[in-house]
């Protein structure tokens, strides 16, 4: 199993792991290039694309910080089901504008967390719509910035990268099917 949105293998996932993780990758700092590119399974011109279009604000002295690497990621888990201009509506409807991280209303790395944190809690699978609204409406409880409608866009973006989640997890369960008819 995964980090979501990375190629770094976890034996299992439990509260809190991504926190954990992010502590050992920024001990030191920031993160460079090639190292995102280790870490996400991308080409270092997708994350440059990214950042020339705008998606991703420019890493300071070729060093992407720990909320930079967070936006990556969650792209990168994100577009497998969404196009990237929906990403783009999906992230700027918490944060603004995507290049400006002043405007943000919660970092991308808790975002993250936050996220990674609910796919947990639900686990592999779901039962209906209304077990992952609950979710996400509990990934958002406990974040008070003094403004309930920053709450309640927390809610709504963690309620569709759910739903993005379990929609590469059948496409992948799809392509696995397809392979073993394929082999017959």
């Amino acid at each position: 199993m995964n980090f979501p949105g990375t190629v770094i293998e976890a034996e299992t996932l439990e509260r809190g792991a991504s926190k954990t993780l992010f502590q050992g990758i920024f001990a030191t700092g920031g993160v460079t290039l090639s190292q995102i590119a280790l870490m996400t399974g991308l080409e270092n011109h997708t994350v440059q694309n990214w950042v020339k279009r705008g998606y991703v604000s420019s890493p300071k002295g070729r060093v992407y910080s720990k909320d930079q690497f967070a936006r990556i990621v969650i792209i990168n888990m994100l577009k497998e089901c969404l196009s990237l201009e929906n990403i783009c509506t999906l992230i700027g409807h918490i944060n603004g504008a995507l290049d400006d991280e002043s405007d943000d209303r919660i970092g991308d790395s808790e975002l993250y967390h936050r996220y990674v944190d609910m796919i947990i809690s639900v686990g592999k699978t779901f039962a209906d719509s209304s077990e992952i609204k609950a979710a996400a409406m509990n990934a958002c409880t406990d974040y008070s910035v003094g403004d309930t409608d920053t709450q309640w866009r927390l809610c709504d973006v963690l309620y569709i990268m759910a739903f993005s989640h379990y929609c590469a997890e059948a496409k992948k369960e799809a392509h696995r099917a397809l392979t073993r008819i394929q082999s017959k």
